[in-house]
């Protein structure tokens, strides 16, 4: 009769086994100093089912003198709370975890299976509960319903899983070298030149995809348009207007065009041929963590990050299966009937579910991605008990339904091809309809067929060219990233993680390296790049990120030790450090340049000073950072004219002018985004007026 102490990743999901493993019988919420815990009696013994709140430790630079200078070597793991302002509650999470596990015999890991959570798990159990890593069990799970938790625990795995924890600790450790070193050097390149304080950033795996976002845009600057000509035409066919296709996609010459527009124009044309083609259009696959985020930001312009976020919070609400999966495979034990039959217990799903129930197999077509940790993204069945709010929602909508897609049969769709002869010219015709629905229709509002109806058509028929044109067009850069595609080539080029990707993405534009939802590199970027080449080319170097990442793999795989990954990283690395140093200068004053070019200009009034008729600019002042009104006449003019400005919320300038003394009226949108519009003079001239009252 011992006590059992179950380690978990979130409150959330310790409840959740808390309530699974109590067998219906009530279990009790215990709180100390402000950490909550779950305490279930069994009559084998006791079970303290508790969380780390995530990352309770992380990587820091051992104690130094100037938090500026670089290289740094020598690291060590510390309390989170150590290192980051932000996190003092967590030495309370510390200290109970820490009494928790003196009263404990047995130790049970139940963090997220992969390589975070068993980091997690691993730090957590040896620092925080007093070493007791070494004779922990472990977990393992991809659902937090009872089914899953109650056969996990009956399945417990001997010992915790030490080759993820080292694959963690060493993908941690070697960011984490990288990132401080390359920031510091950067960022002491740039300060040493520019006189204030800039914080720079850099990584090795924000290096590579920064350098994806600059040769891209490289290639939309250096593009050249070539003109070219499409005949657009439109054929009368009993009485319904079709569009045709000319048989040349492009015409490279004007005169050419007009030629054909000058021969077939209100000619009349004969059908020489009708054919008709029936396809197939397979199911897609079951949802990974990549095609989930692309899928998401199509339809609801959701970012990587925050659908990462709502899925996790999904899979904490018991609502679907772990989220951060590389596998595109069901497992056969989840059961499908039982999902199946409990999602026709609600409304938007049940004629989904009781058609897929109603055929004689019930199984899903899957890909041929993989992942030994988790299976594809599935809803688990368990209803929404609270309401979700509004993009929750979309995104449980979107997983429910591309699940019972991949059960549906195959969408089949029939194409029509006929050939039209114009004097010595040949268009064609194509019209397509959806023969079956298929998964289709499970789909929807995100898969759809599209159609394209046509009129009977038939050997010989005679149908008349009704409107025939030239249009100029000209070729077109190749399209910039969106966060959704970028994301994807990451996963293509293989840097990064499925749990790390989208986060990079978001420092990018933290940093202002990118803008723009379509991915503008900013000159800051450019420059970085450009300095990385030169002096330092591995660190954004695809390859060289490609290849760390598979090593850190084989540590997982329990192929290679952690520590020789580490000296190899290290190696490198301070031969990248070393050309910095040299070309300290150099890099600063380029750095220092880019900074200035991304600095915003004044914005420009339409109205001119009402005491010199010289141009009016918005400018914030470098000493007080208080934003105004200024003329720009008063370097040549002497003009001291100026008006206060709202100093909170986000200012913007409006068309419009006041009725009562002409200036331009701007608008204020506050925290709140409630928006006000004012006329600078006007409230300038009534707060003086008020301060004379006063005296």
């Amino acid at each position: 009769m011992g006590t059992t102490l179950i380690l978990c990743e979130k409150p959330s999901a310790a409840q959740h086994i808390a309530d699974a493993l109590s067998g219906g019988a009530k279990y009790r919420k215990i709180t100390r100093s402000g950490v909550p815990y779950f305490e279930v009696e069994k009559k084998d013994g006791r079970l303290i089912v508790c969380c780390a709140l995530g990352h309770l430790y992380e990587v820091s630079a051992k104690a130094e003198e100037n938090k500026r200078s670089y290289p740094v070597w020598d690291l060590c793991w510390m309390p989170k709370h150590q290192i980051d302002s932000g996190y003092e509650e967590q030495t309370r999470w510390i200290r109970v975890l820490g009494e928790l596990a003196e009263d404990a015999t047995d130790f049970v890991n139940a963090c997220d299976y992969d390589v975070e959570g068993s980091l997690i798990g691993y730090m957590t159990l040896r620092f925080a509960c007093g070493g007791v890593d070494e004779k922990a069990k472990r977990m393992r799970f991809s659902t937090l319903t009872r089914k899953d938790i109650l056969a996990s625990y009956s399945q417990l795995l001997p010992t915790t899983d030490f080759t993820m924890a080292d694959a963690g600790r060493c993908r941690h450790e070697v960011d984490f070298l990288y990132g401080i070193n390359l920031s510091r050097a950067l960022t002491q390149s740039a300060n040493q030149q520019g006189g204030r304080y800039l914080l720079l950033s850099m990584g090795r795996v924000q290096g590579p995809t920064l350098r994806f976002i600059v040769e891209r845009e490289k290639e939309i600057r250096a593009f050249v348009p070539i003109p070219y000509w499409t005949i657009h035409t439109l054929l009368d066919i009993d009485g319904k207007t079709v569009e045709a296709e000319y048989e040349k996609p492009r015409i490279e010459n004007v005169d050419k065009a007009n030629d054909v527009v000058a021969d077939c124009s209100g000619k009349e044309g004969v059908v020489t041929g009708v054919s008709t083609m029936r396809s197939r259009v397979g199911q897609p696959p079951p949802f990974d963590l990549t095609a989930l985020q692309t899928e998401a930001y199509r339809h609801s312009r959701l970012s990587p990050s925050q659908t990462l976020a709502i899925a996790e919070r999904l899979y904490l609400a018991a609502l679907i299966s772990y989220p951060r999966t590389s596998s595109q495979k069901f497992p056969p034990t989840i059961g499908y009937r039982e999902i199946l039959e409990s999602l026709a217990q609600n409304p938007e799903y049940a004629q989904t579910a009781s058609t897929i129930l109603g055929y004689p197999a019930v199984k899903p077509v899957e890909g041929e991605k993989t992942d030994p940790a988790h299976p594809a993204i599935y809803p688990t069945g368990v209803p929404p008990h609270e309401g979700l709010d509004a993009r929750a929602g979309r995104l449980y909508d979107l997983i429910v339904k591309r699940f019972l897609a991949t059960f549906g049969e195959c969408a089949e769709k029939e194409s029509l091809r006929a050939t039209l002869e114009v004097d010595d010219h040949t268009f064609f015709v194509k019209g397509s309809r959806v023969v079956k629905e298929g998964w289709t229709a499970f789909y929807r509002p995100y898969a759809k067929v599209e159609e394209t109806l046509l009129p009977p058509l038939r050997e010989g028929q005679k149908i008349q060219v009704k409107e025939i044109t030239a249009l100029p067009r000209s070729t077109s850069p190749p399209p910039r990233f969106n966060p959704s595609s970028l994301l994807s080539l990451m996963e293509d080029q293989g840097i990064g993680t499925k749990a790390t990707r989208a986060g990079i993405i978001e420092t990018l534009y933290r940093r202002k390296y990118i803008a723009n939802e379509r991915i503008e590199a900013t000159p800051l970027s450019f420059d970085i790049v450009d300095l990385m080449l030169e002096y330092c080319p591995l660190v954004i170097d695809v390859s060289f990120t490609r290849l760390l990442e598979s090593k850190m793999q084989m540590i997982e795989e329990n192929k290679i030790d952690r520590g020789a990954i580490l000296l190899e990283a290290i190696r490198n690395l301070h031969s990248v450090l070393t050309q910095i140093r040299t070309h300290e200068q150099e890099i600063g004053r380029s750095l220092v340049h880019a900074m200035k070019r991304m600095q915003p200009s004044p914005r420009a009034l339409e109205t001119p000073c009402p005491q010199c008729g010289s141009r009016l600019v918005i400018i914030r002042s470098k000493k007080t950072g208080k934003r105004f009104i200024t003329c720009t006449g008063r370097y040549e003019k002497g003009c001291g004219f100026s008006l206060p400005l709202p100093q909170r919320g986000r200012l913007g300038l409006t068309n419009k002018r006041c009725s009562q003394c002409g200036f331009q009226i701007i608008f204020v949108t506050s925290a709140s985004k409630r928006s006000f519009t004012s006329c600078p003079k006007c409230y300038c001239d009534r707060a003086q007026r008020s301060t004379h009252r006063l005296a």
